[in-house]
């Protein structure tokens, strides 16, 4: 095991803002605080279901919390409000946490209490998901199933104990607010960290509509519905007005080699790293022959990424904040919501890190530099490391400390993906999302779920407060929560009913979702 050696970060306002509030974080006791609109303790919401099922406030649920133990308390606060955002010359009127895109970086250490208090700002409801995180239920954030909403000018405080290290993800889970401003980073420090390096690299990826030319999501879900009709949720964040909607947004004639069809269903007219478009990147500094981590997370609401940095090699790590065997790869390919680490060694010279929209004709840049002399990558360059080695999530080990023991399969599920692209009627099982729904499972289960894509289309499925193995051609995978099943293809994952609750299942493409492709698992009494 390699000694852990100094993790300064790049110079970036994402990581500036998060290390501004965690020094201003105080220990503090038993009782967390609690706005109007609930207590960290989950205030005893009962979701409309069938009986027999875990509560999400339940005695399993709290006895299964304080199993995970009870380290420092870390209070942070966040607000989420209307804000105006520079993308890099082009300001853009959105909703965002602390003014700022990314959202503050998180970073705490596993083992750590997690008590994040959300302000909420904005003129409709909202949430705040901890993508990953396997946590208590009643702080997961799921509206109508986990929590009632937090209304506008409320508070509610979500405190869970954090277990795992790892890379995750903060968002709303209301409605298609994620693919607004609503979304930070959540590092996860591992007190035992065997990785050496010099240096860490936060790269958050989005594709971006909102406040551009008259767009938001809602008005532009209303393109992709036949008729233009609304969902639900617009309606509720009054989308559903007399003001013109601005430009097609519906992706046409798009084609990935990688994706089996289409690039997916939006053509947005931004791809961000860390906020910025590719006409005015990030840059990141260091020496050569530094040793860089990159913690790359993929925060976009339709687009899958293929990502590369150019004259160098990456070296994964971890994927969903877990480990796995190291392997080299050129370039990756991320799915909206997944996470991957990688070590890479710096060169000499200006280099560009590309996230290329797959399918889309369209890319978001960062810029690493370890020469000061030399001019800058223009917009539209492509490595050729974009077009060289990929490892799939399939084809990756996972590290002997979390990998699936060798235990019998107890339950076997079976959901088919169903939908198409000039219906948007997408859903589970030819249904779509009703939050009476369950999928039953019983505490201390082996389950082997199969989920069956019978659409033209791929999405990225990702299945709240569990990590799953991914099964590969050589028998149980990597950890995940979040997966990529490609069209008329299959995924099979493996996972353990071990964190009781509801527990929602849910295409992470937000447009799917939000158009019915979400369904509940829930634990037996």
């Amino acid at each position: 095991m390699h000694s852990l050696s100094r993790r300064s970060l790049l110079r970036a306002p994402i990581a500036a803002v998060g290390t501004g509030l965690l020094p201003a974080c105080t220990d503090y006791g038993a009782h967390a605080r609690s706005g109007p609109a609930g207590m960290a303790d989950g205030g005893g919401f009962v979701p409309p279901g069938p009986p027999g099922y875990v509560d999400p406030s339940g005695p399993e649920v709290r006895a299964a919390e304080r199993a995970r133990g009870s380290g420092p308390v870390r209070m942070l606060r966040f607000t989420a409000a209307e804000s105006t955002l520079d993308l890099g010359g082009r300001q853009v009127r959105s909703w965002a946490y602390q003014e700022a895109l990314p959202g503050p970086l998180v970073r705490i250490t596993a083992g750590d209490v997690l008590s994040l208090t959300l302000a909420n700002r904005l003129p409709t409801t909202t949430t705040l998901h901890s993508h990953g995180i396997r946590m208590r239920c009643d702080m997961d954030g799921a509206p109508g199933l986990t929590q009632q909403a937090v209304a506008p000018g409320a508070d509610f405080t979500y405190r869970f104990t954090v277990a795992h290290p790892g890379t995750y993800l903060f968002h709303s889970h209301v409605g298609l607010q994620p693919d607004r401003g609503l979304y930070a980073p959540l590092v996860v420090d591992d007190p035992r960290e065997p990785l050496a390096y010099d240096h860490e690299w936060i790269i958050v990826l989005d594709d971006w509509v909102d406040g551009v030319d008259g767009s938001t999501p809602d008005r532009v879900l209303g393109q992709l519905k036949p008729g233009g009709g609304m969902s639900m949720g617009s309606m509720a964040m009054g989308a559903g007005d007399n003001r013109p909607a601005g430009p097609s947004r519906v992706l046409r004639n798009s084609h990935s080699r990688m994706l089996h069809g289409e690039g997916g269903s939006v053509a947005y007219p931004y791809y961000l790293v860390n906020g910025r478009t590719a006409s005015h990147p990030r840059v990141f500094r260091c020496r050569p022959g530094e040793r860089i981590r990159m913690r790359i997370i993929n925060a976009g609401s339709d687009t899958a990424f293929r990502v590369a940095l150019g004259g160098h090699t990456m070296t994964v790590t971890h994927t969903d904040g877990y480990p796995v065997e190291p392997q080299e790869t050129d370039a990756l390919l991320i799915g909206m919501a997944e996470r991957y680490d990688v070590l890479v060694t710096a060169e000499d010279g200006v280099f560009p890190f590309v996230a290329l929209a797959e399918g889309k004709n369209a890319r978001g840049l960062a810029v690493l530099r370890t020469d000061s002399g030399r001019s800058m990558p223009p917009a539209n360059v492509h490595p050729d490391e974009l077009d060289g080695k990929v490892i799939p999530a399939r084809r990756l080990v996972p590290d002997d400390s979390v990998a699936l023991d060798d235990s019998d399969i107890d339950r076997e599920m079976r959901i088919k993906v169903t939908g198409t692209m000039t219906k948007y009627d997408w859903g589970f099982d030819h249904h779509p999302y009703d939050v009476r729904q369950r999928h039953p499972v019983r505490a201390g289960e082996r389950v082997r779920l199969t989920l069956i894509n019978a659409t033209d289309m791929w999405h990225p499925l990702h299945l709240h407060g569990h990590t799953f193995a991914v099964t590969g051609l050589d028998g149980v995978g990597a950890r995940k929560d979040t997966a990529l099943v490609l069209p008329h293809r299959k995924l099979v994952v493996d996972f353990d009913a071990d964190n009781p609750g509801l527990w929602m299942l849910h295409c992470h493409n937000q447009y799917h979702s939000e158009s019915g492709m979400m369904t509940i698992l829930g634990y037996r009494k």
